[in-house]
Order: C-alpha cells, then structure tokens, then sequence
C-alpha cells in the first residue's frame, strides 16, 4: 500500500514525504537524520531520503523487519538487550534527528515475547535509547505505514483505507496548530481538572505542569493537547471505552481506581493479571504520565492503534507511566508510557471536561467559543 500507481511513485507519497521533512523534523543542512523503516517499501524510504537530501540533511537509513524483529525479540536475554541499547544510544547521539516508519502485517506479532523480555527491553532499551536521547534530543517524528492488516483493523477495504490514512496524515496541521494556541494557552493557566461521564468521576491538577500542543511535529497523524497531572493529585476512577493494543495484546474494559496520584485497582477481564504485570514494571507505571486531550476531525472511531486512536476527536487519553519532559511533565519514570483513549462523543456515552469549575467540553464539543476552532465542523473543512 502507498507505494506506486502503476509504474509511477505515488504522488501522496512525495506529499508525506515533504510533511515529514519540512513540518515534522524541519530538516536542513545542519541536522542529521536516521530514516528507520520497518516494513515499508523501498520506494517510500527511497522518497523519504530523497526529500531529506534535497534539504540538505546528511541521512543515515536502518531497514527491519517485523519477523526478524520477532525472532531476536524471542531469544532476547539483558545482555543482548544491551548490546542494541549501547549501538542504537551512539547512533541516536549522532543525529539531531529521526524518522520512523512501522508497518506491520500482524499486530499480534509481540503477543507471545516472554513477559519478562518485554520488562528487560522496556528497561535496558527503551529507557536510555528512546526516552532519555531520542525524545529530549532531536527532531523525531513517527508514523505507521498503511497496511492491509491497519485495514482490517479499521473495518474498511484496502482502497478506502488508503485514502482515509492519506487524508488523515496530510491534512493542514498549519491550521491545526493556530486553532489549538487558545486551548494550549487555557491549560497552561489551569489548575484543576474534572473529567465526568459513564464509569468516569475523575480529578486531578495540571498548577505549574504547562501544556503542549501537537500539531505533526512529533505524531502523524496528529492531533491533541497533552498535559500530565500533578503526581498525587490523581483521585477517582476510569472505566475505558475503547479497546487498547499494548505489548502485543489487545486490552478491554480496563478500569483505574487512583488514589493519591496512583493506580491501587486495575481490571480488565480476563486480562486483569496481564493488566497488573504491566503496571508493575517498576515503581512509576502505576502514576500517571500524560493527560490529552484528541481533536483530530478525521479519526472518528479506535482502530486499535495507538497513534491513531489517541488523536480520536472528542476524545482524551490518560497514560499510566513515563512523562515526558517538562513543559507537559511530571518528573515521573517509567519503562511504560500506556496512552489509553476515551471517547466522550455522545455515540460512546458522552461525557464532559471541566477546568477550574468551567466547562470546557461537553459530549465531544469544546463550548468555549475561543476554543470551537477545534470542533471537527470547522477544522475538518477544506
């Protein structure tokens, strides 16, 4: 998918490409830029770097693959853990920045990786490589490829998915970014927040965190105002109305009771036990990381994958785990960072947002009227 029509390169591509290079990562000759695909045609790398070049940006390329990915993963030890994390550290301190590209035909693929080499990766990987360099160091961006298995996940044929991601992956962030400057403005002033509907009775402060908007700098698709809460302010519970894909294995009806900033009860079916390793990956994954809210007027409805459903308008995302440096973080550490969507449009339940005792949104809707540039009807069109 996304490729070539016929024996001509595909045009969305060359128009993807520019997104990521000019909007997301801003390259020009000073950076260098690592391109890591996985699963992605040769001839959509070959644009990215092609476009990447033309800015003038030196390009390094790493290609995978989701089943040699798979197999190492399945004979994955800590010492092996570290031989990637000490190569991929030294190259990710070489770049000022990076650009990912995921496809994948099975996105159970992880779902039988030992436990216990999910904790060890989490930990010995993830935590030096991606969220001690790449996030706080460079330009990054990423992105899924389109894929027939995305297309099965989103309940569209092949060809009408195709023209659903392109549309969603190429649209005006420009725009997006001037119409959320008053949200992102109204949550660095907040204080407390109130999160209310069905299985919903939440509370917490954001004082002092600040708020970040996302526009396609960092996620394509885009779409969302993100901040985290005050670590102990969390108090309520959350039954979540979305399924979530984590680790290879898909998650239901997970439901938080949080005290004092941390999660003391989680359930999720017959997942609860699953559910509670995660969350005891180490001494932050039961705190709260990230809090968003999702606008992106072209993602109605979960597919079950993250980078799109988190972005679901009318929506929001409460994140167990990692925060990201400040503004938008709470000094909290964690292996995880678990974006768990819930939608407040009234076909899920509706629902609402409050800051500092003013309603903020109602069933999806931002109310405010400085804040209705956000409200699929006017963002959504041309």
């Amino acid at each position: 998918m996304g490729g070539k029509l016929g024996n001509m390169l595909d045009p969305r591509v060359t128009r993807l490409a520019e997104l990521l290079c000019d909007h997301s990562t801003r390259l020009d000759a000073s950076d260098t830029v690592l391109v890591h695909a996985s699963d992605v045609p040769n001839v959509a790398v070959a644009e990215v770097v092609r476009v990447a070049r033309s800015r003038g940006a030196r390009v390094a390329v790493r290609l995978e693959s989701e089943v040699v990915r798979h197999a190492l993963m399945l004979a994955m030890d800590e010492a092996n853990a570290a031989l990637i994390a000490t190569n991929e550290a030294f190259e990710m301190d070489n770049m000022t920045a990076y650009i990912s590209l995921r496809g994948s035909n099975n996105v159970f693929m992880a779902s039988d990786i030992p436990d216990q080499v999910m904790s060890v990766w989490q930990r010995v990987y993830a935590t030096p490589v991606v969220f001690e360099r790449r996030v706080p160091n460079t330009k990054w961006v990423g992105l899924r490829w389109p894929t027939s298995s995305m297309a099965q996940q989103a309940s569209l044929s092949t060809a009408a998915f195709e023209d659903f991601y392109f549309r969603v992956t190429t649209m005006d962030y420009a725009r997006m970014e001037e119409a959320a400057k008053p949200l992102k403005d109204l949550m660095d002033r907040t204080d407390r927040v109130e999160l209310k509907g069905p299985g919903l009775d939440l509370s917490f402060s954001i004082q002092g965190i600040g708020a970040v908007s996302c526009h396609g700098r960092r996620n394509i698709p885009d779409g969302e105002c993100f901040s985290c809460p005050v670590k102990d302010s969390v108090n309520g519970e959350i039954a979540f109305n979305t399924v979530s894909l984590y680790q290879g294995q898909e998650f239901s009806g997970i439901r938080y009771v949080l005290k004092d900033g941390r999660i003391v009860e989680a359930t999720a079916g017959e997942k609860t036990e699953k559910l509670n390793e995660i969350l005891d990956t180490d001494e932050g994954s039961r705190f709260i990381g990230e809090w968003s809210l999702g606008y992106n007027p072209h993602i109605l409805h979960p597919m079950k994958d993250t980078l799109f459903d988190e972005k679901i308008a009318g929506s929001f995302h409460f994140t167990p785990g990692n925060a990201y440096p400040p503004p938008g973080g709470n000094g909290n550490k964690s292996a995880i960072h678990w974006d768990t969507v819930m939608i407040q449009r009234p076909e899920y339940g509706g629902g609402e947002v409050w800051f500092d005792g003013r309603l903020v949104r109602k069933d999806g809707l931002f109310v405010l009227p400085e804040l209705e540039g956000l409200n699929p009807d006017r963002l959504g069109t041309a």
